[in-house]
């Protein structure tokens, strides 16, 4: 597994948008991260990327998730921690292409980050996830990112959850789920749009 955690990076603004060859503006990759981590897994993207996209079924094989709340479609709540100590926090899905892309922000104050996990076919048939993310520690915390010390131990815990992933994953052989929804800025794109609302009352016949 590819790891780059070694030096820490400047915090950037939110990345921009890019336009890919079908016409559609997308999220730019993180140009600049404090993790970057892959792995390989035995099953096609398809199965990964519904798998992923449970986030419900995180606690059963991470060791720091011990629950996940969907608030909505592009809003969850995570409580993570070690042992007795909690720490619950929402996630605000910015966003997320089927198969392919996956972009995210903590919204807490103290501290914050931003990630993307990316799928992409391998030549034998699995997958390469990959997951970057960008810490933005406030305060005396960003004393510690800046001493990459943050960086590093976040870079350990997401390359352990990563290979807990692939593990659950190829176990399983198959998703257990699956939300095929595409998310742009934060919000649900729907294939057809619904009609605008009359604001004259719709009486039952018959």
């Amino acid at each position: 597994m590819a790891h780059k955690d070694d030096a820490p990076q400047a915090v950037p603004d939110t990345p921009g948008t890019r336009t890919d060859g079908d016409g559609v503006r997308r999220r730019r990759p993180l140009r600049q991260r404090h993790v970057e981590e892959t792995v390989e897994v035995a099953v096609p993207v398809r199965t990964a990327y519904n798998q992923w996209t449970q986030f419900k079924t995180f606690p059963r094989f991470s060791t720091v998730v011990h629950g996940v709340e969907q608030i909505r479609p592009t809003m969850t709540a995570w409580t993570i921690g070690y042992g007795p100590l909690r720490h619950r926090f929402a996630v605000e899905i910015v966003e997320q292409d089927p198969d392919a892309y996956l972009a995210w922000r903590g919204l807490e104050q103290h501290p914050s980050h931003q990630g993307e996990v990316e799928f992409r076919p391998t030549e034998s048939g699995g997958t390469a996830i990959t997951v970057r993310m960008l810490l933005e520690p406030r305060g005396a915390a960003s004393f510690l990112t800046r001493s990459s010390r943050v960086a590093r131990l976040t870079a350990r815990l997401v390359r352990g959850e990563l290979m807990n992933f692939k593990r659950f994953i190829e176990g399983l052989g198959q998703e257990g789920g699956a939300w095929r929804g595409t998310i742009r800025n934060g919000r649900v794109q729907h294939d057809h749009p619904e009609p605008p609302r009359s604001r004259v009352a719709q009486w039952p016949v018959g």
